[in-house]
C-alpha cells in the first residue's frame, strides 16, 4: 500500500479518535464515542498490517487474534463492580507493551542515535512505572490478601523514591550518550528495573479513597509511554493517540483532584487513608437510627422529590438496577426523581455513571454535584446508598477533618435522608460521618440491593 495512502488512513483514524474523545465527555454520547474510537483504532492496526515500513506483519495479525480472543471474553464476563480493576489492567497493559516495544527496538539495533535512544529511554521508564503501578492499583482495588488497601508507608519512603528516580535519569543519561557500547545495554537494563520497582513505590502509599485520581494518572502515564513508542517506530499516529490519552488524563486527574479539593502531590504523597492520616477529630454525636423498610415506604410514598446518591456500596451490591426499579416507581406516585453523582463517587473516574448507565436510567435525571446541591434544602428525601466520604458534612463543617475543604453533596441539607449501609463501619478512608447519626438520617441496614428490593415490594403491596 502507498505510503501517502496510509497517511491519508492514518489522518482519518486521528479523527476518530478526537471526535470519539469530544462524546465521550457525556453520558448521552458516551457509547458512540466509544465505538468510534475502537472503529478508528481497528481501522489502524489494518492499515499497519498492509504498511510496506512493516516487515512481520504476521505477528501483529497473531497479536489482533489473540487480544480479541482475549479482550472480548472479558469484557463481557466482567462484573460491573469490577470495571476498575480491569480498566487499571488495561493501563497496564499500555505500559508493559510500550517497554517491551522499546526493548525490541534497542536490541534490533544498538548502533541508534542519541536522539531515539532518549525516546527508548523513555518508552521504557514510563511503561515500566505505568505497568507496575497499575498492577499495584489493581491488587488494591481487587481486594488481595497480600496487598492492603490502605496507603503503605514506611520511614524514608519518599528519599527512597527519589533516589530511585534520580538513578533512572542517571542511568538513562548514560546509556544516550553511547548506546552502542557493551556497558550501555547494562544500563539499559537497570533502569528498566528501576522503573518497576518505582511504579510499585508510587503507588502503595496511596489508599483506596484516590483510586480515582491514581486510575486516570496511570491512564495518562500509559498515553505518554504510547506517545514515546510512537517516537520509536516513527508512527506518526502513535505518537497523536498517545498524545490524546495522556493529555486527557491529566486533565481528568486535575478535575478529579479538584473535587476533592487537593493537590496531586497530596494525593500521591500524603498517605491520605492510612492509620495516621485518617486521625482527626469527628463532629459525630449520638446514634445512628435504624429504621425499616416499611417506615421508609410511607415517607417516600408521601413525598414529592427524591433524589438518588450513589456510592461504592451500590456497585458492590449491584444494587443500580433495583434503583432504576424503585425510582420508576416513584415518578409514576408523581415525585420528582434525580440522581446525585459526585466525581470521585466509587473507585474510579465516572464509576457511578457507568452503573447508572448501565441500568438505562435517563441522562437527564443524572446531576453533577454543583447542579444538585442549591435544590437540595427543597428535597424531601435523599436515598444515600454506599456512600460515605462523598456526602460527609465534616468536609464542610469541621476543620479538623482530614477532608475539610472538600467539596460533597450536601445531603444532609434535604429534609429526611435514608443512609443505605451494610453496617456500622466507617468508609474507605476510615473517618467517621456524623450524617448517619444526623437527627432528620435514618439508617437501612444491610445489603443495598435487597433493602431497594424490599422498599419496592412495598410499593408493590400497598
Amino acid at each position: 500500500m502507498e505510503q501517502n495512502i496510509v497517511n491519508l488512513i492514518y489522518l482519518g483514524c486521528a479523527f476518530c479518535f478526537i471526535f470519539g474523545l469530544k462524546l465521550l465527555s457525556s453520558p448521552a454520547t458516551a457509547r458512540r464515542g466509544n465505538l468510534i474510537s475502537a472503529l478508528g483504532m481497528l481501522v489502524a492496526v489494518v492499515a499497519t498490517i498492509w504498511d510496506g515500513d512493516v516487515i512481520s506483519r504476521e505477528f501483529i495479525v497473531a497479536g489482533l487474534i489473540v487480544g480479541t480472543a482475549i479482550g472480548i471474553p472479558a469484557a463481557l464476563k466482567v462484573k460491573m463492580t469490577s470495571i476498575p480493576e480491569m480498566v487499571a489492567l488495561l493501563n497496564g497493559s499500555g505500559g508493559i507493551a510500550s517497554l517491551f516495544l522499546g526493548w525490541s527496538a534497542y536490541n534490533a539495533n544498538i548502533n541508534i542515535s542519541p536522539i531515539l535512544a532518549f525516546t527508548v529511554f523513555l518508552s521504557v521508564l514510563i511503561g515500566g512505572i505505568t505497568f507496575s503501578g497499575s498492577f499495584i492499583a489493581w491488587g488494591k482495588l481487587k481486594g488481595v490478601n497480600w496487598l492492603s488497601d490502605r496507603p503503605t508507608l514506611f520511614k524514608g519512603q519518599k528519599i527512597v523514591n527519589a533516589i530511585l528516580l534520580a538513578s533512572a535519569l542517571i542511568l538513562g543519561a548514560l546509556y544516550c550518550i553511547a548506546p552502542a557500547l557493551p556497558i550501555s545495554y547494562y544500563f539499559f537494563i537497570a533502569f528498566a528495573l528501576i522503573s518497576l520497582a518505582l511504579g510499585v513505590l508510587a503507588v502503595i502509599p496511596i489508599g483506596g479513597a484516590d483510586m480515582p485520581v491514581v486510575i486516570s494518572l496511570l491512564n495518562s502515564y500509559s498515553g505518554l509511554a504510547a506517545c514515546a513508542a510512537g517516537f520509536v517506530v516513527n508512527n506518526m499516529l502513535l505518537i497523536v493517540a498517545g498524545s490524546l490519552v495522556g493529555a486527557s488524563g491529566i486533565i481528568l486527574t486535575t478535575i478529579m483532584c479538584k473535587a476533592m479539593n487537593r493537590s496531586l502531590v497530596n494525593v500521591l504523597f500524603s498517605g491520605f487513608g492510612s492509620e495516621s492520616a485518617a486521625v482527626g477529630t469527628s463532629s459525630s454525636q449520638g446514634e445512628m437510627k435504624a429504621m425499616s423498610a416499611k417506615d421508609a415506604y410511607y415517607i417516600l410514598e408521601a413525598a414529592e422529590s427524591v433524589v438518588f446518591v450513589p456510592g461504592y456500596g451500590m456497585a458492590v451490591a449491584q444494587a443500580q438496577h433495583a434503583v432504576k426499579e424503585l425510582g420508576e416507581i416513584l415518578e409514576k406516585n408523581g415525585v420528582e426523581v434525580k440522581y446525585a453523582v459526585h466525581p470521585v463517587a466509587g473507585r474510579m473516574p465516572g464509576h457511578m455513571n457507568v452503573l447508572l448507565a448501565e441500568a438505562n436510567v435517563p441522562y437527564d435525571q443524572l446531576v453533577e454535584m454543583e447542579d444538585i446541591n442549591p435544590s437540595l434544602p427543597s428535597t424531601d428525601v435523599c436515598i444515600v446508598i454506599g456512600a460515605n466520604d462523598t456526602v460527609n458534612p465534616d468536609a464542610r463543617n469541621n476543620e479538623g477533618s482530614p477532608i475539610y475543604g472538600m467539596p460533597i453533596v450536601n445531603v444532609d441539607y434535604a429534609r429526611t435522608v435514608f443512609a443505605l449501609k451494610r453496617g456500622r463501619g466507617k468508609g474507605f478512608a476510615g473517618i467517621e460521618n456524623p450524617l448517619f447519626t444526623n437527627d432528620n438520617t435514618r439508617m437501612l441496614f444491610g445489603d443495598a440491593k435487597a433493602t431497594m428490593n424490599s422498599l419496592i415490594a412495598e410499593f408493590k403491596d400497598n
